[in-house]
């Protein structure tokens, strides 16, 4: 299986500049309802994901700071507590699972390390579940509808 498969280009991917704002960030996050968005330098590279919690811990470490004066603030100024990497759109499945499991989205570049978009960790768990109960056998026990019990 190709990486490509579960790539969501970056023309469908929200995304942030690293010279965005405070306020730019939270209100794109909150209209998009995201909990984490990848950040990109001037030339298309990938430079880090902002999330909630790094909002959230920058707000409370700043006491002076209100959302009425958060444009005053970038991206590049708000510290992150996480680095998620990235893998290349031709690296092998393994990477691009060993990386799910500990981030919700997987940026992917291209050999020059331009943001080519994401694959998100809710699809290979789908991808992974309809491949893997399309071989359950008929009398086993496993459901594989789609209700919840």
């Amino acid at each position: 299986m190709n990486i490509a498969f579960f790539l969501l280009p970056k023309q469908e991917v929200v995304y942030l500049s690293i010279h965005s704002t405070l306020r730019q960030t939270l209100e794109r996050m909150e209209y998009h309802r995201f909990t984490a968005v990848p950040i990109l330098r001037e030339d298309g590279t990938y430079a880090a994901t902002v999330t909630e919690g790094d909002l959230l811990w920058f707000f409370k470490s700043r006491s002076d700071l209100k959302f009425e004066t958060a444009h005053q603030i970038t991206l590049e100024d708000i510290p992150l507590r996480i680095q998620h990497k990235t893998v290349r759109i031709d690296s092998n499945m393994e990477d691009l699972i060993r990386l799910a499991k500990v981030q919700n989205f997987v940026p992917v570049v291209d050999d020059n390390d331009k943001f080519i978009g994401i694959v998100r960790r809710s699809e290979i768990i789908e991808y992974t579940a309809k491949h893997m109960l399309d071989k359950v056998p008929a009398n086993s026990s496993i459901r594989t509808d789609k209700s919840v019990t």
